[in-house]
């Protein structure tokens, strides 16, 4: 009995001699040898990678929530220090973690240098981003909660990273924009600087119209706008004599091009379409006058006059 017990106990005990050799085995295993990277370091980099992701998304919501809302910095400027603070963060994390573990970067450098050139052609277009969105984040052409229209797309920022942005729609779409494309494109800031935008409305009127009195009802339009602006005031141009009407502009004053643009040029042709019909005044459609001249006998036709 104590024989067998002894042999079962032997069996164990070897039994985990080989589990522990071959573990052993397997974690010194060198991925790559002229590095030094062997299976546990490669495991215990990953545990660390993690650690410095998450010690950096902990440290940028302190840095960002207990330091630079004391301050009196914009909200935009805030976001770019804690980006900056962030990233930096995560470089000197990596490279501690690399260090810790025993990896030797001057072997990694050529391999690096290889691999780097294969994928440099694939990755333009990112590296372009990324060097677009540092460019964003020190210069500020845009700032987060700024009204852009870019390519089409219009609407508010609400994210700025380092390959992308984020601009969300008055429909509540969120559009993820290229950072190389404000660099590269036109963009239009509403919001840059003074939110005070100058909205102008075509409308024509039709020939006989009283002028003055048309020049009043306009300016009564724009003041009695609730988010019209009064200073600067209000202005109403004559733009052209037109084939069927007096054309004009009325040009508006307001902060609305950050929020609704869309809607506040919606209320006023409303407000002077409504002003135009209760006094009585016409809005013309397109028309042509033809006329007809008939010849007798062999006169020749008369030119028309």
């Amino acid at each position: 009995m104590n024989m067998a017990a002894e042999n079962h106990s032997l069996s164990v005990t070897n039994m985990v001699s080989d589990i522990d050799w071959t573990v052993t085995r397997v974690l010194n295993y060198q991925i790559f040898p002229a590095s030094g990277i062997t299976v546990a370091s490669l495991l215990s980099l990953i545990f660390l990678f993690v650690l410095v992701v998450v010690a950096e998304r902990v440290a940028r919501r302190y840095f960002v929530t207990r330091l630079l809302r004391r301050t009196h910095l914009e909200p935009a400027m805030q976001f770019a220090l804690a980006r900056v603070f962030g990233y930096a963060l995560l470089a000197l994390g990596f490279f501690v973690s690399l260090q810790m573990v025993g990896v030797n970067l001057t072997s990694l450098s050529f391999l690096a240098g290889a691999v780097g050139v294969g994928f440099g052609f694939g990755l333009q277009n990112i590296i372009s981003n990324f060097i677009s969105g540092l460019i964003i984040l020190a210069e500020r052409p845009i700032a987060i909660g700024d009204r852009v229209e870019i390519g089409g797309v219009a609407g508010q920022v609400r994210e700025i990273n380092l390959r992308s942005t984020t601009v969300v729609t008055n429909d509540n779409m969120a559009i993820i924009v290229p950072n190389a494309d404000f660099i590269t494109q036109r963009v239009t800031n509403w919001s840059y600087e003074d939110p005070r935008v100058r909205f102008r409305v075509p409308f024509g009127v039709a020939y006989g119209t009283d002028l003055p009195k048309l020049r009043k009802l306009m300016l009564e339009v724009a003041d009695e706008h609730p988010k019209a602006l009064k200073d600067p005031q209000p202005e109403l141009f004559f733009v052209s004599f037109g084939d069927s009407s007096l054309n004009f502009e009325i040009a508006v004053w307001s902060s609305e091009s950050t929020l609704s643009p869309r809607r506040f040029h919606s209320d006023l042709y409303f407000a002077i379409e409504k002003k135009l019909r209760e006094s009585g005044i016409e809005i013309p459609y397109p028309q042509q006058d033809l006329h007809v001249r008939t010849v007798v006998g062999n006169a020749p036709p008369v030119p028309p006059r």
